[in-house]
């Protein structure tokens, strides 16, 4: 009688019948029934939201990890349970259990009692130790930008010795001071907990400054580029002073807004010509400070010293490339987007025929007119000739040579002839 209860409880939908089949549904008698019930039964129950908490309560003991899993999913399973749930030795039900409180731990904390809310605290805790990472990781994940939850908590998640535990914490909670901040930067050595905190929506002039001074490369990078990072001057001195030697660095740098001509000259002076030409187009900088940038930027391309070694093995690379057929306008411009200077120079030697002492001279020359023509010597496009006056040869934006017709070179071929004539050979 009572399983056939049961299956009704399971199977209606109307309110009246259930009411009426509670009336003989009581928690002695479904213990009874339940001891043998088969699996589909209690997996029912378990996964049903109507499910009476004494029945939740009872299943939470049983010998089937799934059934305490659904248990442990379940929104109406009591606190009690959760509590009994949280100390199981299965890790999949630990999970759950996770997930659930979780997600319903709001709605206790705003407007459940005081007492189920402290049990509710309990099992969180709990699981915020568990020994299981994705356990901890679960909790993390679907916390990490709630008020409500307990700041010891948050702290704990936070200091978490695995990056997937503590990295949304970090990088998102409300809960986490700038002070915070500081002590976990200062005290964590787990790789990539420095730049999760350098991505935060807020980041102040202090915290900066211990990000910068930690030294977390991949971290800095990320606070150079996180737009609400407040940065002071001396902090970037700072930071611009280790970009020199990382260069890692030099592309964040050069996208960070509202740069000082002091800073902006100081980039200038290390990182490479493409950069620097996408520095004066972000910051629309004016005609002469522009100009000054580009003057220092090819003072230090003619005096930068060639490692006779190093150069060989290029060389001998380009020869390779051109003999394998790949040297095209793509190469060419995938390698100015990759700074690869070097490399450009001797694939512009293979293709064009011209030596490469030669083509070093007409690249530093100025001269837009010698660039576009050892580019169509090369067979290379107009295209390719627009992006090696800015990026390779740094010509001034404003004596660049463009595209006739949007395609065409833009001077004739005995013109281009007549520039390459003296550097034939040579």
């Amino acid at each position: 009688m009572l399983k056939k209860l049961i299956s009704n409880f399971i199977n209606t939908s109307d309110k009246e019948k259930k009411k009426e089949v509670e009336k003989y549904f009581n928690y002695s008698e479904a213990k009874e029934i339940l001891k043998n019930s088969q699996r589909f039964e209690k997996e029912t129950l378990a996964n049903h939201p109507d499910t009476e908490p004494e029945i939740l309560y009872y299943l939470s003991s049983d010998k089937d990890p799934k059934i305490r899993a659904a248990i442990a999913a379940n929104p109406n399973t009591p606190v009690l349970a959760d509590q009994i749930l949280a100390e199981d030795k299965n890790s999949e039900v630990r999970e759950e259990l996770a997930r659930k409180i979780s997600r319903i731990f709001p709605d206790i904390n705003e407007n459940g009692a005081h007492q189920i809310c402290d049990k509710a605290i309990e099992v969180l805790d709990g699981l915020a130790e568990d020994q299981f990472v994705n356990v901890r990781r679960i909790i993390a994940e679907e916390l990490k930008e709630s008020q409500l939850i307990p700041k010891n908590i948050a702290l704990k998640l936070a200091f978490d010795s695995d990056l997937l535990v503590c990295e949304p914490m970090l990088e998102y909670s409300p809960l986490l001071s700038q002070t915070d901040l500081r002590e976990i930067i200062a005290a964590t050595t787990l790789s990539g907990a420095l730049c999760a905190i350098a991505k935060r929506n807020l980041i102040d002039e202090n915290t900066s400054q211990a990000l910068a001074s930690s030294q977390d490369i991949p971290a800095i990078a990320a606070l150079l580029t996180n737009e609400n990072a407040q940065i002071r001057e001396d902090t970037l001195d700072l930071i611009i002073e280790q970009a020199e030697d990382s260069k890692p660095l030099h592309t964040p740098l050069t996208m960070r807004p509202n740069l000082s001509i002091r800073a902006l000259k100081r980039i200038a002076g290390f990182v490479a010509s493409s950069l620097v030409t996408q520095m004066i187009d972000k910051c629309n900088l004016d005609k002469d400070l522009a100009d000054d940038l580009l003057i220092i930027v090819r003072k230090k391309i003619q005096t930068t010293p060639f490692d006779k070694a190093a150069d060989a093995t290029v060389a001998q690379q380009a020869e390779d490339l051109y003999l394998k057929g790949v040297l095209d306008d793509d190469f060419i411009q995938n390698a100015v987007n990759n700074c690869q200077r070097e490399l450009i120079m001797h694939c512009l030697a293979q293709l064009s025929k011209i030596p490469i002492a030669s083509v070093r001279k007409i690249m530093s020359s100025k001269k837009a007119i010698r660039i576009c023509a050892v580019t169509w010597r090369a067979d290379l496009s107009m295209r390719t000739a627009i992006e090696l006056q800015k990026h390779i040869a740094v010509i001034p934006s404003d004596d660049i040579l463009n595209a006739k017709d949007g395609l065409d070179f833009p001077v004739s071929k005995p013109e281009m002839d007549y520039e390459l004539a003296f550097y034939d050979g040579t």
